[in-house]
């Protein structure tokens, strides 16, 4: 099932993707929601970012691909970093290149979409707070990474969050997903979820022992190799399988 959150007319709400469109839901996934027997077609339907979460937690140097072109090895326990909610944007949202980097690097990643409060998960229990899957892009000034020693505000302007363009409830990361990245039509990454040096369910534990999780926070799992400069004007093409491709095109402000 495709969870996606959709602009119609005035209206921003949730629904379920089919062939023909987008049937609306009374409600969010995250609370109680029903089927209404509207069915809004895809002409009409905005696709907005799947979530709006209170925060997004992502996972650095997770594919031992990734950490070695980034000059390292994968670290022993997770490497956790938070971007705001306000770099959070959707399909076809465009990029700011801002004035303060030289560097705009893309970044292509599973995200983990958190159901209910989740604080101190076991491993072995994150199934059940997991709503489901997006992809996500975790856009990066690498110049200002270097520089500062932190990842705060590299990580952080906004629309440096692209996400989208669906919530898939049907999926396991475990199996061997392609996670493909594209710039202007030419594949800059292509890894696979099977891949990642950290599971989603140890991801969970880790950060729950640190911080509660809400309904519709968002956990970033981390990158494969082949991250790469955009330029302004680039279109950014971030495809996983099972979810979907999310596209965003670099602007200057």
């Amino acid at each position: 099932m495709k969870i996606v959150r959709i602009k119609s007319d005035d209206d921003i709400v949730y629904g379920i993707a089919d062939t023909d469109g987008v049937q609306v839901y009374r409600g969010s996934p995250f609370v109680a929601w029903e089927p209404t027997e509207t069915v809004v077609p895809w002409p009409k339907a905005q696709l907005l970012s799947p979530v709006i979460p209170t925060k997004v937690i992502c996972v650095g140097k997770n594919y031992e691909d990734h950490a070695a072109e980034m000059g390292g090895d994968p670290p022993d326990e997770p490497l956790i970093f938070m971007k705001p909610a306000t770099s959070v944007v959707g399909p076809d949202g465009p990029v700011v290149y801002p004035d303060l980097t030289q560097e705009l690097h893309h970044e292509a990643e599973l995200a983990v979409v958190i159901s209910k409060v989740a604080r101190h998960v076991r491993a072995e229990d994150a199934g059940g707070f997991v709503l489901g899957y997006t992809a996500a892009n975790d856009v990066t000034a690498r110049d200002l990474q270097r520089s500062d020693g932190q990842w705060t505000r590299a990580k952080g302007f906004d629309t440096f969050c692209p996400m989208g363009p669906a919530i898939e409830t049907e999926l396991d990361p475990l199996e061997r997903l392609a996670v493909i990245c594209r710039v202007n039509g030419d594949v800059r990454q292509a890894g696979f979820t099977s891949d990642m040096v950290f599971g989603v369910g140890a991801i969970i534990e880790y950060v729950t022992a640190v911080m509660t999780l809400l309904p519709g926070d968002v956990i970033l799992t981390g990158t494969p190799s082949g991250v790469s400069s955009v330029d302004v004007g680039d279109l950014m093409e971030v495809e996983i399988d099972g979810i979907g491709t999310l596209t965003n095109r670099v602007v200057k402000r």
